[in-house]
């Protein structure tokens, strides 16, 4: 069944409950003519907790630059920020976006998050409240909710990288190995999974488009415990890359389950599973030589239009504040609140729906995470965004365990290859 039908069926099951409780709910509250509200929406607890650890800290920084108002129009607004934490579940997601339009009557949403996006993004639309999110496959995102490049959406917006990129990334880390270009691939069934996992438009159809075997290893649900059937069928097919999307204790699982039955490829290229430090830190001496898709680095030249910050630099203050090694979310949570902030200022009127819409649409921006242009998209309501792709390395010591090494910048050439990939077995 193709990407879009299976997406949109989900999404219509997923969006009714929530459609309906907009249309049968009392007006919507408005705040004070000079109060913008702006509603967040992240994950702070749950499986996907590691993806908004750094949002309270991002938070407070923004709130020291919005702390005398926004000026806009001839007109001094007063900023106030209502976080909600989504408990990374997709149903608590809708009704976190339902309060935030109908009971806190914010002025705009930014979602960081994607299941969250494809929840609250039909109910944006409905009500005619702007949003913005990122951190997903803009192809999820909009197949999820049945729309297509052409057609996109009245009032939500997403920024963020294609999964053909991130897919074809993996196939160019692969060619720099010498390997019998057969993999395993396993995806966790939710709609980023979905799109990865889709065989006409997603990594089976770019693997066999490289060149590459593929031993199908199925969707799983994120409480799976037991992967000693991929893992059995992957060695039984001789697969040397293992491939996929999932989040870090899918993998742990995988991983050590891998081990004990001694099964041990030459590259392990797992998406949105390797993306933080301590998911590779909790794998050991196991995790050096995991690759990855990598969304951003601190060596990547962007500024902030808020702080004026390079990208080094706001991953060491990060670090300086928290005491952790930069993590790739950074970027994005701090160019979400640029994105939104920079809509509200060229709106003319924070406080009028379709002049916010209008200036998200016409907004070509240059944030941390690079240019994030609408203004110029063929993509409807959509900003494609850079990805690399990276391989973690042990150190010799110091601050970090482990290290990102970037070995292909075919979908970023902002910034610079250090090494090529180093097959698994070579790295012990």
């Amino acid at each position: 069944m193709p990407l879009s039908k299976t997406l949109s069926r989900r999404s219509v099951l997923a969006g009714t409950g929530a459609s309906l409780s907009l249309l049968a709910a009392p007006s919507i509250v408005r705040a004070q003519a000079r109060d913008i509200r702006i509603g967040y929406i992240t994950a702070l607890t749950g499986a996907r907790a590691e993806f908004g650890e750094s949002d309270p800290w991002m938070l407070e920084q923004v709130k020291q630059i919005t702390d005398q108002g926004l000026t806009i129009g001839g007109n001094t607004y007063s900023v106030e920020f209502i976080v909600k934490d989504n408990q990374s579940n997709p149903n608590r997601s809708a009704a976190v976006g339902n309060e935030l339009i109908q009971r806190e009557g914010v002025d705009l949403m930014l979602v960081q998050d994607l299941d969250a996006s494809v929840a609250t993004g039909e109910m944006s639309d409905i009500a005619g409240i702007p949003s913005i999110s990122t951190m997903g496959p803009w192809q999820a995102w909009m197949f999820g909710r049945g729309s297509n490049p052409e057609q996109g959406f009245p009032y939500s917006f997403t920024f963020f990288w294609g999964v053909e990129m991130a897919m074809q990334t993996f196939t160019k880390l692969w060619d720099q190995l010498d390997t019998n270009k057969v993999v395993g691939d396993f995806y966790f069934d939710n709609p980023a999974g979905q799109a990865f996992a889709s065989p006409e438009l997603g990594l089976p159809a770019v693997m066999a488009g490289a060149g590459y075997s593929r031993i199908d290893g199925g969707m799983y649900q994120f409480d799976t415990q037991d992967f000693s059937g991929q893992v059995s069928k992957f060695a039984q097919g001789g697969a040397e890359i293992v491939t996929g999307f999932g989040f870090p204790p899918n993998w742990a699982t995988f991983w050590a389950q891998a081990g004990q039955q001694g099964f041990s490829p030459e590259a392990a290229t797992y998406a949105a599973a390797f993306l933080f430090p301590s998911a590779i830190e909790a794998l050991g001496d196991r995790g050096n030589g995991m690759s990855t898709e990598v969304w951003w680095t601190p060596n990547m030249p962007w500024t902030s239009s808020l702080t004026g910050q390079t990208a080094a630099e706001l991953a060491s203050t990060w670090t300086e504040s928290s005491g952790k090694q930069w993590v790739q979310t950074l970027g994005y949570s701090h160019a979400l609140f640029e994105t939104g902030i920079a809509a509200l200022k060229n709106s003319g009127d924070p406080k009028n729906p379709d002049a916010v819409r209008d200036a998200i649409a016409g907004l070509n921006l240059n944030t941390m995470v690079g240019p994030v242009n609408w203004a110029d998209t063929p993509i409807k309501n959509v900003a494609v965004t850079e990805v690399a792709g990276g391989q973690w390395r042990k150190t010799d010591g110091g601050v970090h365990t482990f290290d990102l090494v970037i070995n292909d910048n075919s979908f970023a050439p902002s910034v610079d290859v250090q090494d090529k990939l180093i097959p698994l077995s070579q790295l012990g």
